[in-house]
């Protein structure tokens, strides 16, 4: 049965809402004739995306339409109801989210992230730009139908609504997600029905969906889609999901080139999860380095449930975390090439211990010569077949023999590529596991 519904002023914003949640690997169906279609259609798929096309209709229209797909669509499984809106503001935002708040009950809030990153359209103090310009001195001011003659996302909710609305913006997101959580709930408690929320990036949206997690509300999401996906992937596994091939990202480099393709990698890839290997406790003794692998490869096996993508990084990778290799090696009796290696090594157990545990593990990429050397040898690897050349300098191939043989592999060096390098090898390996 579906898991998320999304009701959504237009069949174009359904459908955008719809590929989003299929990128994350959600069955979704769109309903387009509502005459024809029977709710046991809908059991075989997680996402359900219905149009109503009320955007340029009257309010009390738009109010009824929505609420009556959302009584229709009502069920005790779904986790995420959403209310898609436009992604600059126009049609009947506060009639719509009133239905569905209204259908759902007063214990639900709506929770509205109006942001769509990849467009241009952002909300920052409480306003929002489109392409760095406010939203009423763009094109959609002078919209036939639907006119929107101020930026201020508040003021819209509010002009519209008979709710009381509440924003948070970019100051309240500063304290982590336990005080915005409690943030959120402070608004409730003053009776606020809707919260709109700064949003500037995809990490804006996943810290407030993690908020909207730890705050316990029961909610509705009101946003172009961005949000909504987010969320769902938060709460959400695909019914398929247990057969879904995963990738493990290993990266031991500690340049400021990596740092910035590992940055885009964890912003622009929404099915990852990096696990850091604290690289001192690597070092420290051999009770201490066990210790931290046990840890990374239990965390990286305890997400792999709802991430694709895992990826085990240096803590080096901030320059606050790197340690002194002289110190230790003076301490450890050895020399620095001699802890480097050990290092490497920590990195190829750990890289070897999850592919061991769990068969899903299909594909692997590898930062720096000396990961890949470790990790080879560990896996008892005869050599690489090597395919393709993904970009300057990163290979794309298979293992040869070994305890992994034909397992798929893109190794790079850690200083070569622009700051979508990683982004773009882990991307060309899941199009490889999926062909």
């Amino acid at each position: 049965m579906p898991q998320c519904v999304v009701i959504a002023d237009d069949l174009t914003g359904a459908n955008v809402t719809g590929a989003l949640l299929k990128k994350m690997d959600y069955k979704t169906y769109t309903v387009m004739n509502t005459e024809r279609i029977e709710l046991s259609t809908l059991s075989d798929c997680d996402c359900v995306m219905y149009p109503t096309d009320s955007r340029g209709v009257d309010k009390e229209i738009a109010y009824n339409r929505v609420y009556n797909v959302a009584k229709l669509l009502k069920a005790p499984e779904i986790k995420v109801y959403a209310k898609r809106i436009d992604s600059t503001l126009r049609g009947n935002l506060g009639s719509e989210t009133d239905a569905i708040l209204d259908c759902m009950g007063s214990e639900y809030v709506a929770v509205c992230a109006p942001c769509f990153p990849a467009s241009g359209r952002i909300v920052i103090g409480g306003y929002m730009l489109v392409k760095g310009l406010p939203l009423h001195k763009t094109e959609v001011a002078l919209d036939p139908k639907t006119p929107v003659t101020s930026s201020e996302v508040k003021t819209l909710f509010e002009q519209q609504s008979n709710y009381k609305v509440a924003d948070l913006k970019m100051a309240d997101m500063m304290d982590g997600k336990h005080a915005l959580a409690d943030k959120m709930k402070a608004c409730v408690k003053n009776g606020a029905r809707i919260l709109i929320f700064d949003c500037v990036t995809q990490e804006d949206l996943d810290f407030i969906a993690d908020a909207l997690v730890t705050s316990r509300l029961k909610f509705v999401a009101v946003d172009p889609g961005v949000f909504t996906a987010t969320i769902a992937r938060k709460l959400i596994t695909p019914t398929d999901k247990a057969e879904k091939k995963k990738i493990l990202a290993v990266v031991g480099s500690v340049n400021p080139v990596t740092r910035a393709q590992m940055e885009e990698l964890w912003l622009t890839q929404r099915t990852a999860k990096n696990t850091f290997v604290r690289t001192k406790k690597l070092v420290e003794s051999d009770e201490s380095r066990a210790a931290e692998i046990r840890r990374v490869v239990e965390e990286v096996l305890e997400n792999s449930g709802r991430f694709d993508i895992l990826s085990v990084t240096g803590d080096g990778i901030y320059p606050e975390n790197r340690i002194d290799f002289g110190v230790y090696a003076k301490k450890n009796g050895c020399s620095v090439d001699e802890m480097s290696s050990q290092i490497n090594e920590a990195f190829a157990e750990i890289t070897y211990q999850i592919f061991a545990a769990s068969k899903q593990f299909q594909g692997l990429y590898t930062s720096g010569g000396d990961i890949t050397v470790a990790v080879c040898a560990r896996f008892g690897t005869a050599g690489l077949c090597l395919m393709d050349e993904v970009l300057p300098l990163a290979a794309y191939g298979t293992l040869l023999k070994g305890d992994y043989d034909g397992i798929s592999i893109i190794t790079k060096g850690g200083m070569v590529g622009e700051s979508n390098a990683i982004n773009q090898c882990v991307t060309y390996l899941k199009q490889k596991l999926y062909m």
